[in-house]
């Protein structure tokens, strides 16, 4: 197993309705576009799977989807929308877990790289990538850059949400490249928050662009978001694609 945080139960119970927006169309469509269109007549590989907020529709388009998880209580959330034969998923950690075939597609979404706690971990996640690629085929990940220049010298946190019901601030470690994400979470009228942390190793856009050279991969494209809009410096986070050479 990698350093990556495990999901518990009541996490994953609640994992959809805490992220709704993220399963509007509006969100989703040009994401399933973007996929959809590399995958082609192929199969695709999900990277840290989930739910199968992604996955799961990507697979009413026709695509043809496996999925890695290592949370066995994610996978059984999915499973409550999907059977295995539809859309079969491997419980295992994405650096190492190997499943049959090749692809077209690996994809990994929603900053979930960051989930591996070690730079040698994340490289293991780009060769294992790699491993499953088709020649000719990308690997994908959607990824956050750091807002570090949000952080004025000695300030350490950086608050990425403030709204009713929902106060939400990362604090970083910038020797260990090590964020801290903090949730306070107001599940009823009566006052109280709920308060979650989890830990997550970021990279910068480059560093991603070394570690896919590492593991035989060449960059093929970067944008900001899934509609291909252009990546500049002052976006907030980027879509990368890189390419197995035929």
């Amino acid at each position: 197993m990698t350093s990556s945080e495990l999901w518990t139960r009541a996490t994953a119970d609640r994992y959809d309705a805490e992220e709704s927006e993220l399963f509007s169309a509006v969100v989703l469509g040009p994401t399933l576009d973007f996929l959809a269109e590399l995958a082609g007549d192929g199969r695709a590989l999900e990277f840290a799977i989930g739910t199968g907020r992604v996955g799961v529709p990507l697979r009413e388009r026709g695509v043809r989807v496996t999925g890695i998880e290592l949370s066995e209580h994610m996978t059984a959330r999915l499973r409550s929308k999907v059977d295995e034969d539809t859309l079969p998923v491997t419980v295992g950690d994405m650096a190492t877990t190997v499943v049959d075939g090749e692809f077209t597609l690996v994809y990994l979404v929603y900053n979930t790289i960051t989930n591996l706690l070690t730079q040698d971990e994340q490289v293991e996640c780009f060769r294992n990538a790699a491993r499953h690629l088709a020649p000719g085929g990308r690997f994908v990940v959607e990824l956050g850059v750091p807002p570090l220049r949000s952080l004025p010298p000695g300030q350490v946190a950086v608050p990425f949400d403030v709204s009713e019901r929902h106060l939400g601030f990362d604090t970083f470690d910038l020797v260990e490249q090590v964020l801290v994400s903090h949730h306070l979470t107001r599940d009823g009228d009566d006052g109280r928050y709920r308060r979650d942390a989890s830990r997550h190793r970021y990279a910068w856009p480059a560093e991603l662009d070394l570690m896919a050279r590492i593991a035989g991969l060449e960059r093929e494209r970067r944008v900001a978001d899934w509609d291909g809009s252009p990546f500049t410096q002052d976006s907030a986070k980027h879509v990368s694609v890189w390419r197995r050479p035929a």
